[in-house]
């Protein structure tokens, strides 16, 4: 009787000697290499190793991994995204040099034997029964294929992937199992092509075609003798014989092949001992992977891409299902990224923010009525080095974003006047609308209720000259605080906040928008594409449509997959959109958003700047594009933007007519150059009432309208908009000094969005004295 273990049978080897022992003697093993389907049936016989019938029948081939190609609207490269570098080709696209090579190293009997090897496994048990344990192996190129699957199934699964690759007797049971009924189905050819593109060939090139594109920089059919020995080699040890990092011990083991294919007589021993005297030469082709290697400066947008694909239902039910699809890959993925647009966009930034200044902008484009995100870039590119960043600042947290987005200023505004626009209030109202108040109380909020101001919070204007009454196109082309806080106030702050739920304008850490008066100025935190694709509902005459990067998707046969398609609704009259691009009409023609305005055709917009100038926006459209342009920190630290240099520009200070107006204005032109202008259906506005008329402030010309913020000159935008610090609207929009200290409104919205994350990348009071 054999020795036993404690407590566990036979050894590993005296196990496989009586499986192979009781095999051999009934003719299984033989009937098997023979005959596959007999020799299933023998290996499941009594006496042959316990288990081994419970294993099951069918060996499930997972797809193989391969890179997913995404492409611009144009069919144009952005990037090649990957799990395992793979291209997955037939067998006759691959050399005959190859084919030859592979089984003459590490299966030279390929073609005579079946699924199991009789010779090489006797040979294999004996050997390591000597040594008492796995020390040689006997695999034949259908074992080694199977053993791959096993690994390809593990995928990025560690603990999968050892126990796929484990020298164990279970597994080599398993792969002797399955390796009879991939025979019996497959055929040689179909499990040479097979194994050709799933074998690990070193340098991160899995299957044949991507390792001549590393190695030789040429595809797999066109690899020459020498080569295809060379890249044969490499299998058995991918690391040790990887010809870029040791080319001496990668061209032995490359001379062992030749010698093994003289003779096998798959060459003659002239030809072997030719290619023998030839150097390793390569001609290497680096990995690039992932959006890091995008074109067109779209890293972002490929990353909202990716980002798009693992959140969205219609790719799997759960976040696991929908990255193992993407890791799979093999998907051609054409999105909505226009060429013309994204170009724009990236010679405008490049033209007023550098890289490496202390701040950062970022620029988002989509088209009204379709939801199709055009364009998105930022100054920060996309990456892991010094002034590059993998944040990306144009949309929310839970799609790769900052944790908070950016306070928004006075871009928030239209939403205010478009709640009180679709609730009846005329285009015409009036109010007070004085230099400094306090914030009316008591305000209706969407609950029982309402907020109170218990700490006397006040709001003022960026002036001691801007005191009302005012009408609402001039406080909207002026920006005036204590308007749209009246505003907001009397109307209450339920509308607003269903309003802005319509529009999408959500804030970017995914909560809720406060219900407290201080958003009329702006105070949470938003991104580009949130806000350019709010506004573009305005462009659309009050149809939302949620935002698409995806037109189509291909898989690796060529199959289409179902993409989430815009969901368009319509959230407010076209009367109240059209009096609202009224209103911001007149925010281009005469207001602080003069710098923004183009030359050929119509365009609206509102522009923001909040306290301390740490952040400024320009939000504009035209009827058939809206965009959204932020400047500011794009770091742990907040910066103030004032008396400081930008794309090699002084600025004493920068307002979002000064700087967003004019980067919008170059990043529209270029994108819709060439491009049909059509013309905003506008309104009358009517009559002010509510005060007596006659109060309000003519707006100043300002006298260089289209000249960025030189000293003195804010390029249109000339409204400092308060002081400094978090003084303008103490409390309510207190910024950092409200964030501190917890101060009333300003104070608990400032600590919630600005300082309460060690990890955000924009901490502290973000949120203060609301400026424009």
């Amino acid at each position: 009787m054999g020795k036993k273990r404690s407590g566990a049978g036979l050894t590993g080897p005296q196990q496989a000697a009586k499986f192979l022992g009781v095999s051999v003697l009934s003719g299984v093993v033989l009937a098997g290499i023979a005959i596959p389907g007999a020799g299933a049936l023998g290996l499941a016989a009594k006496g042959t190793v316990e288990g081994f019938d419970e294993i099951p029948a069918n060996l499930k081939t997972p797809p193989l991994s391969q890179r997913t190609t995404i492409l611009d609207a144009e069919g144009g490269l952005i990037a090649t995204v990957y799990s395992r570098d793979r291209q997955v080709v037939p067998l006759t696209a691959i050399s005959p040099y190859m084919q030859k090579a592979i089984v003459a190293i590490e299966d030279s009997r390929f073609y005579e034997h079946g699924a199991i090897d009789a010779k090489g496994i006797l040979r294999a048990v004996n050997r390591n029964a000597q040594e008492g344990g796995a020390a040689q192996g006997a695999s034949t190129l259908t074992q080694q294929y199977v053993k791959n699957v096993f690994v390809e199934e593990a995928g990025d699964d560690e603990t999968k992937v050892r126990e796929a690759q484990e020298k164990s007797l279970g597994r080599k049971i398993r792969e002797l199992k399955y390796s009879i009924q991939v025979e019996e189905e497959l055929g040689k050819k179909k499990i040479l092509e097979n194994y050709l593109n799933i074998t690990y060939f070193g340098q991160q090139a899995y299957g044949i075609e991507s390792a001549a594109q590393r190695y030789f920089s040429k595809p797999a059919k066109d690899l020459t003798l020498d080569e295809s020995a060379l890249l044969a080699g490499v299998v058995q040890s991918p690391s040790r014989f990887d010809p870029v990092n040791d080319a001496q011990e990668a061209m032995k083991r490359r001379n062992v092949v030749l010698q093994r294919m003289a003779d096998m007589k798959d060459i003659s021993q002239a030809e072997a001992d030719e290619a023998k005297k030839k150097p390793v030469t390569l001609k290497v082709t680096r990995p690039k992977n992932g959006c890091i290697t995008a074109v067109k400066g779209a890293g972002f947008f490929c990353d909202y891409v990716r980002n798009t694909f693992l959140t969205d239902p219609v790719f799997g039910k759960t976040r696991e299902e929908r990255a193992k699809l993407w890791n799979q890959g093999g998907l051609t993925v054409r999105t909505t990224l226009d060429p013309q647009s994204q170009e724009s966009v990236n010679e405008s930034i490049k033209d007023h923010v550098n890289q490496d200044d202390k701040v950062a902008t970022a620029v988002t484009l989509v088209q009204p009525g379709t939801g199709r995100v055009l364009a998105m870039g930022q100054s920060k590119p996309y990456g892991f080095g010094k002034n590059e960043t993998q944040i990306n600042f144009s949309v929310d947290k839970r799609m790769g974003g900052s944790n908070f987005g950016f306070p928004t200023g006075s871009t928030f505004k239209p939403f205010v006047a478009a709640a009180a626009l679709e609730k009846g209030v005329p285009a015409g109202k009036t109010y007070p609308s004085p230099h400094d108040m306090e914030y009316p109380s008591p305000v209706q909020t969407c609950g029982d209720k309402p907020w109170v101001n218990t700490s006397h919070d006040r709001v003022e204007n960026e002036s001691e000259s801007e005191r009302g009454p005012y009408g609402m196109q001039e406080a909207m082309a002026k920006s005036v605080n204590t308007y749209f806080v009246e505003m907001i106030s009397e109307n209450g702050l339920c509308p607003v906040t269903d309003m802005t739920t319509k529009l999408g304008v959500i804030p970017a850490d995914g909560t809720k928008l406060p219900e407290v008066p201080a958003i009329a100025l702006g105070t949470e935190g938003m991104s580009p594409l949130t806000m350019a694709n709010a506004y573009a509902t305005f462009a659309n005459r009050g149809v939302y449509c949620t935002p698409v990067a995806l037109e189509s998707i291909t898989d690796a046969h060529g199959k289409a997959l179902a993409v989430p398609k815009s969901q368009c609704d319509r959230v407010m009259s076209e009367k109240t959109a059209d009096t609202v691009n009224t209103l911001l009409l007149g925010v281009i023609d005469s207001g602080t958003g003069t710098a923004a305005g183009l030359t050929d055709r119509q365009n609206a917009g509102k522009t923001g700047t909040t306290d301390s100038r740490y952040n400024a926006w320009f939000v504009g459209y035209t009827p058939n594009m809206a965009g959204a342009t932020w400047v500011g920190s794009g770091g742990a630290k907040q910066v103030s933007m004032e008396n400081i240099t930008i794309g090699g520009q002084y600025y004493d200070k920068v307002y979002g007519g000064g700087l967003p107006g004019p980067i919008w204005k170059q990043a529209v032109s270029g994108a819709l150059d060439g491009r049909e202008a059509p013309s905003f259906v506008t309104v009358g506005l009517g009559p002010e009432t509510g005060v007596p008329t006659g109060g309000g402030r003519p707006s100043t010309p300002n006298p260089n309208p289209n000249k960025p913020g030189k000293p003195g000159k804010p390029g249109g935008d000339n409204k400092p908009g308060g002081r400094p610090g978090g003084q303008t609207a103490a409390g309510a929009t207190g910024g950092a000094a409200a964030g501190a200290t917890g101060g009333a409104t300003g104070g608990a919205t400032g600590g919630a969005t600005g300082g309460n994350n060690p990890t955000d990348p924009f901490p502290g009071g973000v949120i203060g004295g609301l400026e424009d």
